[in-house]
């Protein structure tokens, strides 16, 4: 009998699949939580935090300001074609080692960046730094998914989302104060100590699970890890020519440039092509039969909704109060500080009443608050004060703060263990082409309804002449009161009339952003009663 057992045990022995690693000894999770966020937050600072320092860079390098704005662009663009294909791209290299080659390049690219002598090494380096960041958002959700057992899982996601929300705040004020005290290389430089650190915590505490190790092993024998050069080229030519047309069509004036619409239409083709070759494939790059699981598609709606509000917003806020309070980029960032704050200190809060409420409910109540403050902001004057703009912000941050947990959790309550990887990549592509989106939408909405308040203000100026020439007789008699000629004084005083006109039409514009802000954000609420019903904490179904 014991020979037997023991024959038993030589063969299981052999079976067993030679090249799968032992288990590495377990870390604290919250460490490789912290560990992984660090990177990802850097990532995401360095989206915003280089908007600010545009005009210093321009002139630092000796060219003109458009030119300069490709410095983001470019790494948009990189970053838009290396998200998607993140997850394919871990299963080749290994998660871990595929996340420290981030890391790595990453870091190495922020210091050439800051060290660029011009422009165009500038943009080339940009690019190489957004293929860099583009693979580490959706592999540190994916390790966060495989470390924390599912009733902890909340309380990783509330960490998660601080970064995420976190980052695009800061960004702009922690920019400009750079640039102001030292230079705009810094910006750059900043990373550089950072990357390190990560680089040296994820060598020693981020292992790939022995799940994973399988699933690599499979996928290598079953020849599976073919290089599919037709979707890899589709994808990055169709989500590098859309990511050029959102963060240039404004500028460019949409579809009156040919070149605008010669990449609209590239990306369209291109898209629609790669959808079709990948819904065909067997082993795709990008996994989109993942969105026939009902509560994973509605997860993505949200992700992309929830982005579009934050990253709208961000935009439209610190631009709306140095534009017409004269706040300065510091002034401005602590504004939107305090939203951010206030998801913080609720994530703790937020993980535990899950459970209790429940999804469906949170959510709901989610987005319908955080429409609520874009309303909120759409019936602000120009006496506004610090305080309300502070209080709005603050009512956006409390209704995303109950956002994050529920709709993390509703992304993987039905999705395959081996497929964490694949619908991390949807997910965070759905978030940024939300941000991206949102910013080309507000940005467009803006200068068309300003166009429109300024017709408007116009017209009823002409129609109410007397009114504006009383306007005018009285502070042209102010004027030469102070010392000024006549003919001087009245142009001046016709010059406060324009000024005012433009003042309120700019404002008016503003309020109708925040406003279809707060619809668009709105259609959150009725998306919940989709949701499949899941329990927190557990398995959904027979997913894992």
């Amino acid at each position: 009998m014991a020979a037997l057992n023991a024959a038993g045990a030589a063969a299981s022995a052999a079976a067993a699949p030679t090249n799968i690693p032992a288990e590495r000894p377990a870390h604290n999770p919250w460490a490789i939580a912290l560990t992984v966020t660090m990177a990802t937050f850097m990532e995401l600072l360095d989206t915003s935090i280089s908007n600010v320092s545009l005009p210093h860079i321009a002139g630092g390098l000796g060219t003109s300001y458009e030119e300069s704005t490709w410095v983001l662009t470019s790494y948009l663009v990189a970053n838009a074609i290396i998200l998607p294909m993140s997850a394919w791209l871990s299963r080749v290299f290994g998660r871990k080692r595929y996340y420290m080659m981030c890391v790595a390049l990453f870091t190495a690219t922020s210091l050439l960046c800051g060290l660029a002598p011009s422009l165009g090494t500038l943009i080339l380096f940009r690019v190489l730094q957004g293929i860099g960041g583009g693979g580490l958002a959706p592999v540190e959700q994916a390790i966060l998914v495989d470390t924390f057992p599912k009733e902890k899982l909340g309380g990783a996601f509330a960490l998660y989302s601080m970064a995420i929300v976190t980052a695009p705040a800061i960004g702009p004020p922690l920019g400009g104060w750079i640039t102001d005290s030292f230079s705009w290389r810094w910006v750059f430089f900043i990373n550089v100590p950072i990357g390190l650190l990560s680089l040296l915590l994820s060598s020693r505490l981020v292992h790939d699970p022995a799940e994973f190790h399988e699933e690599r092993r499979q996928a290598r024998t079953g020849g599976r890890l073919r290089i599919d050069y037709i979707g890899i080229s589709l994808i990055a030519i169709g989500f590098a020519c859309l990511e050029v047309v959102l963060d240039r069509g404004e500028r460019d004036d949409w579809l009156e440039s040919h070149f605008i619409a010669a990449f609209l239409a590239i990306a369209l083709v291109a898209i629609a092509a790669a959808i079709w070759w990948e819904w065909r494939q067997d082993d795709p790059v990008v996994e989109l039969t993942l969105l026939r699981e009902r509560n994973f598609a509605i997860a993505n709606v949200y992700y992309f909704l929830f982005a579009f509000g934050l990253f709208g917003s961000t935009v439209l806020i610190p631009e709306m109060l140095q534009t017409l309070f004269g706040y300065t980029a510091t002034d401005a960032g602590l504004v939107l500080g305090p939203g951010a704050a206030v998801i913080t200190l609720l994530a703790p809060f937020v993980v535990r009443i899950v459970p209790r409420i429940g999804a469906k409910r949170l959510l709901g109540a989610s987005f319908t608050i955080a429409a609520l403050s874009f309303f909120y902001y759409s019936g602000l004057t120009t006496e506004t004060d610090y305080f309300h703009f502070t209080f709005a912000r603050c009512l956006q941050g409390f209704g995303y703060a109950f956002m994050f947990v529920p709709v993390s959790q509703l992304a993987y309550s039905y999705l395959p263990r081996n497929k964490n990887n694949k619908g991390s990549s949807l997910t965070n592509l759905c978030r940024n082409w939300g941000g991206s989106f949102g910013i080309a939408f507000v940005t467009t909405m803006l200068e068309r309804r300003t166009q429109y308040h300024q017709n408007v203000l116009v017209s009823n100026i002409s129609s109410s002449g007397d009114t504006v020439r009383q306007f005018v007789r009285t502070s042209s008699r102010y004027l030469v009161a102070r010392g000024s000629s006549t003919p001087d004084a009245i142009h001046q005083a016709y010059g406060l009339v324009g000024n005012m006109m433009t003042q309120q039409a700019t404002m008016l514009a503003f309020m109708d952003c925040f406003r279809l802000l707060g619809v668009i954000v709105l259609l959150g609420l009725p998306l919940a009663f989709f949701i499949r019903r899941f329990t927190i904490g557990k398995t959904g179904g027979g997913a894992h």
